[in-house]
């Protein structure tokens, strides 16, 4: 186990007297290293700079983020990893939300007034069961989903203490995979055991992703008569019923969780987003102004958030208000990735409803054009190609169409944009830039098949990576590339970065076409080969012939 002395630990703490009480407390314990932040803000930024054993937090940190918002966005972010510990310190009155957090819990909590003798057994708790998950995480940080999930299964009867948690880690990481009929058996075997709502809600979940709407809405109904306090059973019951078309019953459980929660920004944005769909503009308006406000307290804030409070207001006719949202974004987030693109989108749309149509145009041109390797998530791009067809610019709609479709990595991305294309009235252009992507991807997948068939290993690897950057969501590109990968090492002789790479692109594969008859028989290709050549999981490291399988996954790039 971890010697305390040894610790590097972060205390996210507003109030002085507090972090001096801590301090005394962990240096009582030998524990001397030890820095502050006092607002979520400086913990972001202290994180981003290194890495901590552990963070020790208090849920009240001030105006602006709480706690636990802080630790949504360090998890949802990847900003620290699955080993670094998240300690909650939180008074009586905020106990039951702390604890309610169904899907982002930390990974203990300690009631206030806080004694040194409690600060050291939960301490110690805490780094116990890190030890426990450790040979679990650390294959999760590298890419090695499947290594992680046969972890699990052994920790699980080693440690039978943590076993639940096992599961739920298991679970989470088939489902992430695309796996969600084990995943929701996995969850169902759980609540055999006991009925815990972070079960549960994982249950609702992987029926959500099965299209089992009925199933899942009574689920998340259950969870949130129980409990105020299941908020992340809110969004998905939303989520749930948007997906059944009744927006104005989705937007009613948002108003209702945010009336309970109203510091976290994701869920305003969903309530804008649903209110939007239910028609009402403003009610979205005043939800996306509360982003905006709140944002300034986050260091993840967004300029598309201003240009969807410029849609709703530009919805209602009020120019006025739309100009000063745009002002605001040019004033507030200039020098932010993707806020060039969003502002000249922003007054597009306004220049539109305005009817000034050629400086609209214009506008929306430029967008287009700064749009170019900037971050624009999926949303903005699909507004954008909205108001370029809706503007009559039909090159700039279909370099946006097909950008989306050859970096889609997920199924609802393409019936998405298919959809917007046909509200549009452009199936023609749906269709076509269909078949442009089909002919490309037949034409590198051939391409790299008859090199291998020729012997040219090399040639097929080269060839079917490049495809691979400029299709980066297609499954047929990516289950091809990996072959191909396979195919050289087979012919060629162990290669590590090779086995990574070929390694990741099965995971993604699996994520995008999980019904892929053709999975289960690169997998086990993928095992012979580490067969073959030696590579053992758990051997120690020395010869090339037998190394640590951990080793070769380490060499892959994240998503």
């Amino acid at each position: 186990m971890t010697r305390l002395q040894k610790l590097q630990v972060l205390v996210v703490e507003a109030h002085q007297g507090m972090r001096a009480q801590l301090r005394s407390m962990l240096d009582s314990f030998d524990i001397t290293g030890v820095q502050f932040a006092p607002s979520a803000g400086a913990a972001v930024r202290k994180l981003r700079e290194r890495q901590f054993d552990l963070i020790l937090c208090d849920h009240d940190l001030g105006e602006g983020q709480d706690g636990q918002h802080l630790l949504e966005d360090l998890r949802s972010q990847r900003i620290i990893p699955l080993e670094t510990l998240f300690i909650m310190i939180s008074s009586e009155r905020n106990y039951e939300r702390v604890i309610g957090a169904a899907e982002l819990a930390p990974n203990d909590y300690i009631l206030k007034p806080l004694t040194p003798g409690t600060l050291l057994a939960r301490l110690q708790r805490a780094l116990a069961k890190r030890e426990a998950f450790l040979p679990a995480y650390r294959r999760v940080e590298t890419g090695d989903s499947e290594g992680a999930i046969e972890a699990c299964l052994l920790a699980e009867q080693e440690y039978p203490a943590y076993r639940t948690d096992f599961m739920r880690l298991r679970a989470e990481l088939l489902d992430q995979q695309g796996q969600t009929g084990k995943a929701e058996t996995v969850y169902r075997a759980i609540l055999e055991l006991k009925s815990i709502p972070w079960a549960r809600l994982g249950l609702a979940r992987t029926l959500y992703r099965s299209k089992r709407f009925d199933e899942a809405e009574q689920i998340l109904e259950g969870l949130v008569a129980e409990s105020n306090y299941y908020l992340d059973a809110y969004d998905w019951l939303a989520r749930v019923r948007e997906a059944m078309n009744r927006p104005e019953q989705a937007r009613s459980v948002l108003v209702d969780a945010v009336g309970l929660s109203p510091h976290r920004i994701s869920r305003l944005r969903h309530l804008g987003a649903v209110s939007v769909s239910a028609g009402d503009y403003e009610g979205a308006e005043r939800a996306l102004s509360e982003v905006v406000r709140k944002s300034k307290y986050s260091d993840f804030r967004d300029p598309q958030d201003h240009v969807d409070l410029v849609k709703t207001q530009v919805m209602q006719n009020r120019f006025n208000e739309a100009q000063a949202s745009i002002d605001d974004l040019e004033r507030s987030m200039s020098g932010r990735p993707g806020a060039p693109s969003c502002t000249q989108l922003a007054r597009g749309l306004l220049l539109q409803a305005s009817g000034k149509h050629d400086e609209a145009r214009s506008a929306l041109s430029r967008a287009v054009e700064l749009s170019r390797g900037a971050p624009l998530s999926l949303a903005l791009k699909q507004e954008l190609v909205k108001a370029c067809l809706a503007a009559r610019l039909e090159d700039e709609s279909s370099e946006l169409v097909i950008d989306i479709l050859r970096n889609a990595e997920e199924e609802s991305t393409i019936s998405s944009t298919h959809a917007l294309l046909r509200e549009c009235g452009r199936e023609d252009l749906s269709e076509r830039v269909d078949e442009r992507l089909h002919e490309e991807v037949k034409r590198y997948i051939t391409t790299g098949a008859e090199k291998a068939q020729a012997g040219d290993y090399d040639g097929a690897v080269s060839e079917m990576m490049n495809a691979v950057r400029k299709l980066p969501g297609n499954p047929h590109v990516l289950f091809n590339a990996a072959l191909a990968l396979l195919r050289h090492i087979e012919h060629r002789g162990w290669n590590e970065r090779f086995a990574a790479q070929a390694q990741m692109l099965i995971v993604r594969t699996r994520r995008l076409d999980p019904a892929n008859p053709r999975l289960d028989a690169i997998s086990s290709f993928m095992q012979s080969l580490l067969k073959k050549f030696g590579i053992h999981a758990g051997s120690t490291p020395g010869s090339r012939k037998r190394q640590d399988v951990r080793s070769f996954f380490a060499n892959a790039s994240p998503r």
